[in-house]
């Protein structure tokens, strides 16, 4: 836990030099995360063990994780007031997971903690030849369950949020919070990893859902991601928005748009509409840029049209002397498109600001270390 502990005390640091920030601060910044926390315990390896063998690691690193935990940390260091609620046990780890979220400004104190049993925890291995990293998760015992959850507790936990997140993990325990949240009118995003029970039910209360990139096609069973997010947001007619993540191959978003019926628009087969954008995107630049279509009705053949946008997002290139881990990428593209549903950004803003916050997480190692702060100032260029 060594590690933790001292990335207690530079989180700290940092947050003294919150009123330096450069991105500019939401009207509301609070949101609330609900999901997995947990610890990391990661090693690095020339390249992954064949079975049955020995192998020395090159660096090892003891982190906090968990897709939640990441995303709020993330969310916390862009300049937001984020709150858990979740479960650990009253052990060694649990204690320093709660003691690195505060020293990085999350608030904890909506987290249940058990008297008995073990916290959340991961072995990850990091392939240094690959830069590819392979995740053993062991879940938390006792489990959250409904019940841990007290009226008084939730509503505290909810007051003044301007949205709040799920990463689709305890649907039961999630669902209870998300209803609450609907009730009060609360924003959702929905970070959709995988097919899971419960998830649908999830999904059908959201405003916005950000996916890995083989969700669209598993969830909708289409047999491409631009027809598959066509078909999500006919199935969720709520969402705002669903975006697509794709690693180093950036991110496809659909914009639900307000349908005006007095309009006579061409529809425009979503798939050539995305060709088209990549078309246009400029390989020459490093840095992540985004390539919208206009306002239209996106179809997809057998399906049906929705009145929309598309957007194309690229990533940023990074050198492969700089990539080191990709721990956390995803966890840290989400919780900047937090910051940027809270401080109103554009989607041409929100995607290259996001793109550009998951890859300097893939700059150091673990899901925390290269977070960037509000302080830093290449972020400036993205909100301007």
């Amino acid at each position: 836990m060594i590690d933790m502990i001292a990335n207690f005390s530079l989180a700290q640091e940092q947050n003294l030099m919150s009123s330096e920030s450069v991105l500019p601060l939401p009207e509301n910044p609070i949101i609330v995360g609900f999901g997995g926390v947990g610890v990391d315990f990661l090693a690095v390896v020339r390249s992954f063990p064949i079975p049955d063998t020995k192998m020395r690691t090159t660096e090892f690193k003891v982190q906090g994780g968990g897709n939640t935990g990441n995303a709020m940390t993330c969310a916390a260091r862009l300049g937001l007031k984020p709150r858990i609620v979740s479960k650990v046990s009253n052990d060694a780890p649990g204690k320093a997971m709660l003691d690195e979220l505060e020293a990085e400004g999350v608030d904890t104190s909506f987290f249940v903690v058990s008297k008995e049993g073990t916290s959340p925890f991961s072995y990850i291995i990091v392939d240094n030849q690959t830069k590819t990293r392979t995740c053993i998760f062991t879940a938390g015992d006792p489990p959250m369950v409904p019940q841990d959850l007290t009226q008084a507790n939730l509503l505290s936990a909810l007051d003044g949020a301007r949205v709040v997140y799920f990463d689709a993990r305890m649907t039961d325990s999630a669902l209870v919070i998300a209803q609450e949240a609907f009730r009060q009118n609360i924003s959702i995003l929905i970070d959709a990893e995988r097919p899971r029970e419960g998830l649908n039910e999830l999904l059908s209360l959201a405003d916005y859902a950000v996916c890995s990139e083989k969700f669209p096609q598993a969830w909708t069973e289409e047999s491409s991601i631009p027809r598959a997010l066509v078909s999500i947001i006919l199935r969720l007619p709520r969402l705002k928005f669903a975006i697509v993540t794709l690693g180093k191959d950036g991110c496809i978003m659909l914009e639900n748009c307000v349908n005006d019926e007095s309009s006579h628009i061409e529809e425009m087969d979503v798939e050539s509409c995305l060709t088209s954008l990549k078309k246009r995107g400029d390989d020459s630049t490093a840095m992540p840029t985004c390539i919208a279509s206009p306002v239209t009705k996106l179809r997809a053949e057998g399906i049906g049209s929705v009145f929309g946008r598309l957007y194309f997002g690229t990533s940023e290139k990074i050198p492969p002397s700089e990539l080191i881990d990709t721990t956390g990428a995803g966890d840290a593209f989400v919780g900047a498109v937090l910051y940027a549903i809270c401080a109103n950004l554009s989607p041409e803003k929100m995607l290259p600001f996001a793109s550009y916050v998951a890859a300097s997480n893939c700059r150091a190692l673990g899901a925390r270390s290269g977070l960037p702060h509000c302080t830093d100032p290449s972020l400036a260029s993205f909100t301007e």
